[in-house]
């Protein structure tokens, strides 16, 4: 059984830490300490992405010596089964990269705590809109200390889907399928290239759902 007191400490250590990671990075923008180099598939990463991810990492490793980390920066092999088990903090350090080099608002710093999988504490922090949101497992999810709740839409051709687009190129076909069909029967799309904000906006009623593929971080706080 989970004690409800750990839940407000970890999710407050979350927010801490977004909000950290949050100033940093936009520091770095605005000071143009910024250096681009790609992954594997042209996925851009940034010298802001490592720092945020190293204010995140180092936190962890202080408070929680006993907790393992699952961040998109550092990727282990270890099997699914393995990955998850646990206490675990999954983290996205900088979500909506390609954003944030152009300058454009829509990025989030991504935390969230696990136990064997189920999700206990999320938080997403957006410094630029000046967004937080936060869930805690059997107590809601808010932004910016505001309750927050999905719209109650019942039919698609109602609805305002979220999507995105993968990083491999080799992989675009079946997306644009998906794309195509969803123009065909929703109201409309939209795409803000930050899937854990979009996946927030979809909790606080601002998109009706969104669909794409995903890693564990880009999910597992939002």
């Amino acid at each position: 059984m989970i004690d409800l007191n750990k839940l407000d400490e970890w999710s407050n250590f979350a927010e801490k830490m977004v909000h950290a990671a949050g100033k940093k990075v936009v520091e770095l923008k605005r000071e143009s300490l910024i250096e681009m180099t790609y992954k594997k598939a042209g996925e851009l990463v940034t010298s802001a992405d490592l720092a945020s991810d190293q204010i995140i990492r180092g936190a962890i490793e202080k408070c929680y010596p006993e907790h393992r980390i699952l961040s998109e920066e550092n990727i282990t092999k270890e099997s699914e089964k393995e990955t998850f088990k646990g206490p675990l903090w999954i983290v996205d350090p900088l979500d909506g990269t390609v954003n944030y080099s152009k300058n454009l608002p829509h990025f989030a710093i991504s935390l969230a705590f696990a136990i064997d999988g189920v999700v206990l504490v999320g938080v997403v922090h957006s410094p630029e809109l000046n967004l937080t949101f936060i869930g805690i497992r059997g107590k809601g999810a808010f932004c910016n200390g505001e309750k927050i709740g999905v719209n109650r839409v019942k039919t698609l051709s109602n609805s305002v889907i979220g999507t995105g687009f993968p990083h491999d190129k080799n992989q675009l076909k079946n997306a644009i399928t998906r794309v195509n069909i969803l123009a065909t029967h929703c109201r409309d799309i939209r795409r803000f290239a930050s899937p854990t904000l979009d996946i927030c906006y979809v909790a606080s009623g601002l998109l009706d759902a969104h669909t794409e593929s995903l890693a564990p971080w880009d999910v597992a706080a939002a």
